[in-house]
């Protein structure tokens, strides 16, 4: 239970990378302003969060079970917390999807928007009206460079992040007549087991429905490409927690985050042109006409960025 003058902060999809190092991060910090109701799907998947989370873990951390993709489950993790007082909403738990559009199946597509762009509303939709009511909270989504940019081969974890955005830039506006604030966090690439594992498993795969040539494009100059861009400019879900924290504890906190500025250059292309084909066009070159130049450039980024650098970028201002 919070103690007087502690933040609840409820964080969905704890049981690994960014959720849990949030968790972790507030649930230890230093003047225990927060009580940290962490949640995962399955809590069977608990041990890493309570092996980090030390002697913080049944003190400033509790653990509820969570599925974001049932109203139910909502529903009732909510009703468990006390008074469905809930000051911090921040939205992490998310999926991924990567490979040729033809090759992958309408179920998992939907399964995606089910889990990063339904569970976020699901979530909203159940503590809102409290926040409204009280006239004060923070509702923090984990967003991505993907929600602002498309990514050839991430065609529908894009759209995801998208729709996100759409819909959390319309929602902001009517939730500050009630002062409540709604943040996006905008990481770029970010180094987790889940990210590795699912790199991994896409390069071994078979692509039916994708044309031979489609699939070639994908293992052999998307993947490779993206591994260049994962070493010199991926963070970590430390990085990503530290801006989430600055985020939360601003006395005017920003819409938009982006967690590395290295990426600020490539959002401002799509936007200085209305057509949309410098981007497109710029993309098309560096991946299919530029790719050994983007190795390199990309090598020479990684000396350059390095650990100094990388842990400037994570502050939102």
């Amino acid at each position: 239970m919070a103690s007087s003058g502690q933040k609840v902060v409820l964080i969905t999809g704890c049981s690994s990378g960014i959720g849990l190092r949030i968790a972790v991060l507030l649930a230890k910090d230093e003047k225990k302003r927060y009580h940290v109701i962490a949640t995962m799907r399955d809590l069977k998947k608990k041990d890493k969060l309570v092996e980090a989370a030390g002697d913080a873990y049944g003190k400033t951390l509790m653990l509820l079970p969570l599925d974001v993709c049932s109203d139910e489950s909502v529903k009732q993790c909510i009703n468990n917390v006390k008074d469905r007082h809930i000051d911090i909403l921040i939205n992490n738990a998310g999926v991924g999807l990567l490979g040729p559009v033809e090759s992958i199946s309408m179920e998992d597509m939907k399964r995606v928007f089910e889990t990063n762009f339904f569970g976020v509303v699901r979530m909203i939709k159940e503590v809102m009206p409290d926040m409204k009511k009280r006239r004060a909270g923070h509702i923090v989504v984990m967003s991505s460079v993907m929600g602002l940019q498309g990514v050839v081969f991430n065609d529908v974890y894009t759209a995801s992040k998208f729709a996100m955005e759409g819909f959390c830039e319309s929602m902001a506006v009517q939730l500050l007549k009630f002062h409540v604030h709604l943040s996006m966090i905008e990481p770029g690439p970010v180094h987790t087991e889940f990210e590795t594992k699912m790199m991994e498993d896409v390069a071994k795969m078979e692509y039916p429905g994708a044309d031979a040539d489609t699939v070639r494009y994908f293992k052999d100059v998307y993947l490779p490409s993206s591994k260049d861009i994962f070493e010199a400019m991926g963070q970590t879900p430390e990085d990503i927690a530290k801006c989430t924290k600055k985020v939360i504890e601003s006395s005017n906190p920003r819409f938009r985050n982006l967690t590395n500025s290295l990426y600020t250059p490539i959002v401002a292309m799509k936007y200085a042109d209305e057509t949309g084909g410098l981007s497109v066009n710029t993309f098309y070159n560096l991946l299919f006409n530029f790719g050994p130049l983007m190795h390199i450039t990309m090598s020479i980024l990684k000396c350059l960025t390095c650990s100094c650098l990388r842990r400037r970028t994570i502050s939102p201002n």
